[in-house]
């Protein structure tokens, strides 16, 4: 048992407590008392199994989220016994194997919301996304080296595509086609990546699919140096503490509004209607069309558990997180405090900083109750 789950039931022992009186039973409690009591002893019987992504700057929310719901007095557990890719993580949830996560990235994420289950059931059917955790608040696409793209002139990947002496700064295998370091096979961005190129048939360029730290470490040393590379990465993350958009890096226009997905690809993604993202300096043009649109990050919840958990629902509803909070923890954790304990003191210390705000959250989630 953690400290924080130790905290928790405690809470809930005072509860009982104050509501039963030295008698030690909830004889001659008012109504009032007797459904506070009801609901501590619900909760506390109540085991929420957190997932959470598969890349590890997404592991704080995770653990932010376990630690306030064991604040409310449910047994919650380890959040990396439910680790999973997003194409299987919104199976498993629907599916019952665990309870929601805080890592769903929208609109891109509604994708695997069209899987079919085996009752005939789509994904979505039995998901519910809840509150604005971090609205607008996740911008991905590429980088490309800044000292490379002031030298050269670039602008876009598009542009890079149809020059073909840009298509050799990036050719590091001699394969004829300048390469994007893209995501890991079972990420999203993948997808989207692939697709991009299909659509625009940028047949002079491949996307790199491999382990996302070891790649972008690759790449990060490559832009120190002032050798080209075109890496696709995101925020929130630690990553551009060392890619610096405007600094080291630029984010990567893919070039005019009409480059970017409009949902005829088999993915079928759509960011037609996407803003031109708001990058200023940071972006190789203006306008920057970074092939993305910038995401929601919402928590999704299997609508069963949600159905039977008001006060959790109460919680996802009223918490919101700052991107510039979760990237100084990403930092910390790429600086070596990474370990499971790590994570859980990092969020748990982070809590302690913010108590008056959370005190808020924890408050409407148990009025939602």
């Amino acid at each position: 048992m953690s400290i924080r789950r130790a905290a928790g039931a405690g809470a809930v022992t005072i509860i009982l407590a104050a509501a039963c009186g030295d008698g030690g039973d909830a004889t001659g409690a008012t109504d009032a008392e007797a459904s506070v009591v009801d609901s501590a002893r619900e909760l506390a019987a109540t085991t929420v199994r957190p997932g959470r992504a598969n890349w590890s700057t997404g592991y704080f929310q995770a653990a932010v989220f376990s630690a306030l719901l064991e604040e409310l007095g449910y047994t919650v557990a380890n959040p990396a016994s439910y680790e999973y890719p997003p194409p299987e993580a919104y199976l498993a949830m629907a599916d019952g194997i665990f309870d929601f996560w805080a890592n769903g990235w929208y609109s891109q994420h509604y994708t695997w919301h069209e899987q079919e289950m085996v009752d005939g059931t789509t994904v979505g059917d039995n998901l519910v996304v809840i509150g604005n955790q971090i609205p607008a608040g996740a911008v991905e696409g590429l980088v490309v080296t800044k000292s490379v793209a002031d030298e050269h002139d670039i602008e876009s990947l598009a542009q890079i595509n149809d020059d073909p002496q840009l298509v050799a700064l990036f050719d590091s295998d001699g394969d004829g086609r300048g390469e994007v370091f893209g995501c890991p096979e079972d990420w999203t961005c993948d997808d989207i990546i692939d697709e991009m190129i299909e659509f625009n048939e940028w047949s002079n360029l491949e996307q790199v699919k491999a382990g996302y730290p070891g790649m972008v470490a690759t790449s990060i040393d490559r832009v120190q140096r002032g050798q080209p590379v075109i890496q696709y990465t995101w925020s929130p993350s630690g990553y551009l503490t060392q890619l610096v958009p405007g600094e080291t890096v630029l984010w990567l226009s893919v070039g005019e509004q009409g480059n970017v997905l409009d949902g005829s690809t088999r993915g079928g993604f759509d960011f037609a209607d996407a803003e031109a993202a708001p990058l200023g300096s940071g972006c190789s043009a203006d306008p920057c069309w970074i092939g993305w649109e910038v995401a929601d990050i919402q928590v999704t919840a299997n609508k069963r558990f949600a159905e039977a958990n008001p006060v959790a629902v109460g919680l996802f509803e009223a918490v919101e997180l700052q991107v510039a909070d979760i990237a100084a923890q990403n930092v910390r954790f790429d600086n070596g405090e990474n370990t499971e304990a790590d994570v859980q003191r990092q969020a748990q210390q982070w809590i302690d900083a913010n108590r008056p705000l959370v005190d808020e959250w924890l408050a409407e989630a148990r009025a939602a109750g």
